[in-house]
């Protein structure tokens, strides 16, 4: 019984590494489509984000069922399946993002949404993008808290991207207008919290891990200890 039910959370998590793998290949292939105004490549991750609504359908009822069939009575067990159950959230959000992405190239075809000036600040958060989802599916598969924890690093740089766009919006010497203005704050938005939502999912991870939330002990910010 306590295999069976191992391995149902082995083969969960397995089903998370892969919505990481999915949401990440959309995003890039929506950054590429948004650079390149591309709009056929727009309209296939546009497509394919049902099958990440569908990749988390089939891992919340199969975490439901878990629960309903095997009524775990380990708090550890009870909170890994509570805690992905809400990591399939997170990375289903994601994928909502990359499609939002993916529909403001639509949305300025032939036209690219992105001025010329500002293609690298995209192309590199694009970059982060990867970077981060990559890692947090490392650390979905590893449960590695430390690595977890670096991955706020890599938001750092996510803000600080947001901010150089935003101060390129607001600048008097900006000649691109509103619609494009509106555009890139958008755009930014959604690679902030495609890379928020990632945090989150690797959060999670040191719960699962540790029993505490990232930050919850102010007296120690950084002390984790296992638990039982």
């Amino acid at each position: 019984m306590r295999d069976a039910f191992q391995g149902e959370l082995d083969a969960i998590r397995n089903g998370l590494v892969e919505m990481t793998q999915q949401v990440g290949f959309g995003m890039a292939r929506a950054t590429s489509a948004l650079l390149e105004a591309d709009l056929d490549l727009a309209e296939t991750v546009i497509a394919q984000d049902k099958s990440i609504d569908k990749r988390r359908d089939e891992l919340e009822e199969r975490a439901y069922d878990l629960l309903a069939r095997q009524q775990p009575v380990v708090a550890t067990d009870l909170r890994t399946v509570i805690t992905s159950m809400r990591m399939t959230a997170d990375l289903e959000r994601m994928g909502d993002l990359a499609l939002h992405v993916a529909k403001v190239a639509r949305m300025r075809y032939p036209s690219s949404a992105v001025p010329p000036e500002m293609v690298s600040t995209i192309m590199e958060m694009g970059h982060v993008a990867q970077r981060i989802v990559t890692k947090a599916g490392s650390v979905i598969a590893s449960r590695n808290v430390a690595a977890a924890l670096e991955l706020e690093r890599n938001d750092d740089e996510m803000d600080r991207l947001n901010e150089t766009m935003f101060r390129a919006l607001m600048s008097p010497d900006w000649a691109h207008g509103i619609q494009t203005a509106v555009d890139l704050a958008q755009l930014a938005r959604f690679y902030e919290r495609f890379a928020d939502h990632a945090v989150s999912v690797a959060h999670r991870v040191v719960y699962l891990a540790t029993g505490e939330w990232p930050g919850a002990r102010d007296d120690e910010p950084n002390s984790y200890t296992t638990a039982n």
